[in-house]
């Protein structure tokens, strides 16, 4: 099977979706299927699983053994850990195949973080940049910049564009970006963009 233009699959890798942006690499036994919509810059890493009507926006990272299943819906720059599950229907039968207008879509928004073996129960939003911790079982939805843990998962903190955890102040630590809270709602305080493009400056110098 040819692969579509500008994208890198690995001779064991399988990619049956027309729709994948360039720069994506597909590795070895990873497996995207036909109406899966990937987009530019993307790593799927070994085993990992995308089905149809699953979407990933651009440079998203699905890390070795992770399963995106139809109805999920990641933005742009989502970390998805080694063998992050989700589940797309709350009454699952063997014998009641439901169609894709019947499953139940989850969204991930931009810059979140989903740590290793983590399982997101169908019908949540997680928010922009949140961050759940590997493990965690995903019940309910994940406010922006949120950080959660357990089983059900649970507030624990906040965390910053970077990827750590804010202090009381809501300052982070490791690059100083400050946020404020909002009633239950954590915001940066200068633009998302300047902090993550302070870090890819820093990366790339």
């Amino acid at each position: 099977m040819t692969a579509p233009r500008g994208v890198q699959v690995h001779p064991q890798g399988l990619c049956e979706s027309t729709e994948v942006g360039e720069g994506t690499r597909i590795w070895a036994f990873a497996h995207v299927l036909a109406g899966a919509r990937v987009g530019r810059d993307c790593n799927i890493c070994d085993c990992a699983f995308v089905e149809d009507h699953a979407v990933l926006g651009d440079r998203v990272t699905v890390k070795n053994g992770t399963l995106v299943f139809s109805g999920v819906t990641c933005e742009d720059e989502v970390f998805l850990g080694p063998n992050v599950l989700f589940t797309n229907d709350l009454r699952p039968r063997a014998a009641i195949r439901r169609p894709a207008s019947e499953l139940v879509p989850t969204m991930v928004r931009r810059g979140a973080t989903l740590g290793a073996g983590a399982v997101v129960v169908c019908g949540v939003e997680i928010g922009q940049h949140a961050f759940v911790a590997a493990g965690s079982v995903v019940t309910r939805s994940v406010p922006a910049y949120a950080f959660q843990a357990g089983n059900p998962a649970r507030q624990k903190g906040w965390v910053c564009v970077c990827g750590n955890r804010l202090d009381p102040a809501l300052r982070c630590p490791a690059c100083g970006a400050r946020y404020e809270l909002h009633g239950h709602e954590v915001r940066a305080v200068a633009p998302q963009d300047s902090v993550v493009g302070r870090l890819r400056v820093g990366l790339e110098d």
